[in-house]
């Protein structure tokens, strides 16, 4: 018995002095990393813990707050997962109240997603040859009004702290609760003999456009696009040597652009419609007789966000948070998420200083974490059930998302899973790495960056992996 006794406190010191030595080594290689003078303006928070124990392997100013970027949506997803669960699906209903057509969004980002119905093989249009395809089976070829209810959100839709000049970019499209197609059109260009002709896909009289676009015979073809004081009226400009195209533009009031779009397909499919399109609440009287749904499960939405950085993702799991805390489940705004999302970092034990919540996304400056909180948040979607389906919708190195394109020798490749983060001036990875000593979660913020921080933050990455490997 002492004999075994003895082997089993031999063993229990030798993994000691292991693990002592494996910080050792890693403090020493990320040290030199961090300490380049190319670096030497740059400001880090880094943290690098045990996942299965939560031991920290490395701290570097862990404790202080940055701005996070898009690291801000590993916050949002392991909240979502907190409090929607893994099993949430967003359902948009399609019914009739009397004769007339209604349909209640429920804050789904990923409606006609490109992506997403890529994914699934969906043809694009699928949603309305559906909803057509439903009223002709009740032989229905005239219906009153179309009502469009957004409402599980608020109609805050563009965040308060957003860069007012990039409103017409993806990244910082409106947030409805009724979304579609990402909220956003694509414009292309294309010369025809002396002149330029501008398209839009989706066609649709919802949007008008002033074409400012002139035709060169030389040099690069370049185009973009600015709003008019008037919503939805878009002023295209640059110039074109043959085609350019498709870019994508943010456009104003989804849900009324979904309606509109509803509404023309149901004209062209002989659909009479005789009253109006309005956008509010569908009444509590009011019975609603069900035609068809759209259903799209959170596994979805973690990975569009977490992946491919999909910021609509991030702000609608943001806002549903909310509203699913509500008494009504509905009215979901960014101001009751930033108090849930600040409450469950708090239960977790990091101080109040060590974060600022602003939107879903990482889209607003005002946003601040410490990777200390990161991990910590990290650290309890691992514990729990869910972490399988968490660690699927991270980007995979040298595989997938966001950092295909690092991570691509056989070291790392399919090791590294993470999130990476960029806004002026700020770049960011957090994650877990899978190694033979099991895995670590880590989180390395930068704020004042330059070109060489990128590369620097994926070597802390590697570093983790090569101190295990030794």
């Amino acid at each position: 018995m002492k004999a075994q006794i003895k082997k089993l406190l031999i063993a229990l010191v030798f993994s000691i002095c292991l693990t002592t030595f494996a910080e050792a080594n890693l403090a020493k290689q990320v040290n030199a990393i961090i300490s380049q003078p190319s670096l030497k303006t740059v400001r880090f928070s880094i943290h690098i813990i045990k996942a299965d124990s939560g031991r920290t392997m490395y701290s570097h100013n862990s404790k202080e707050a940055l701005v996070p970027a898009s690291n801000m949506k590993i916050i949002t997803t392991a909240a979502a997962l907190k409090f929607l669960g893994a099993d949430y699906k967003y359902k948009t209903k399609v019914g009739f109240c009397d004769d007339t057509l209604v349909v209640i969004g429920s804050g789904d980002p990923l409606l006609a997603d490109k992506v997403t119905d890529a994914k699934y093989t969906r043809k694009v249009g699928w949603i309305f040859e559906d909803i057509i395809a439903a009223l002709k089976r009740k032989h229905i070829t005239t219906i009153k009004d179309i009502i469009i209810d957004s409402g599980i959100f608020d109609d805050q839709r563009v965040h308060p702290s957003w860069p007012r000049k990039e409103l017409n970019k993806p990244y910082a499209c409106e947030v409805s609760g009724l979304n579609f197609r990402g909220n956003c059109i694509d414009i292309s260009a294309k010369k025809t003999g002396r002149r330029v002709v501008v398209s839009i896909e989706p066609k649709t009289a919802f949007i008008k456009f002033t074409n400012k676009v002139i035709p060169i015979s030389k040099g690069t073809s370049t185009i973009g696009s600015y709003r008019n004081r008037q919503p939805n009226k878009i002023v295209v400009h640059g110039k074109c040597k043959s085609k350019i195209g498709p870019f994508a533009v943010a456009i104003e009031r989804p849900a009324a652009f979904f309606g509109f779009l509803l509404a023309e397909n149901l004209a062209k499919a002989g659909i009479k419609t005789k009253g109006e399109l309005i956008e509010k609440a569908v009444s509590e009287d009011c019975n609603v007789t069900m035609l068809t749904e759209f259903s799209t499960p959170i596994a979805d939405c973690l990975a569009r966000c977490n992946k491919g950085s999909f910021g609509l993702a991030a702000e609608a799991l943001f806002k549903t948070i909310a509203a699913n805390s509500s008494m009504t489940n509905r009215n979901g705004s960014w101001a009751a998420g930033r108090r849930i999302i600040s409450r469950y970092l708090s239960g977790l034990g990091i101080d109040r200083s060590q974060f600022y919540i602003a939107d879903g996304s990482g889209l607003s400056r005002q946003n601040e974490l410490s990777a200390y909180a990161i991990t910590k948040a990290l650290s309890d979607v691992y514990k729990g059930r869910d972490w399988p389906l968490y660690k699927a919708s991270l980007a995979v190195g040298g595989v997938d998302g966001t950092v295909s394109r690092y991570f691509k020798e056989q070291k790392y490749k399919g090791k590294i899973c993470g999130k990476t983060g960029y806004i002026a001036g700020v770049k960011a990875l957090s994650g877990v790495c899978t190694t033979d000593n099991g895995d670590y979660l880590f989180s390395i913020l930068a704020n004042k960056t330059n070109g060489k921080t990128r590369t620097a933050i994926n070597n802390i990455a590697k570093a983790i992996i090569d101190d295990v490997s030794k």
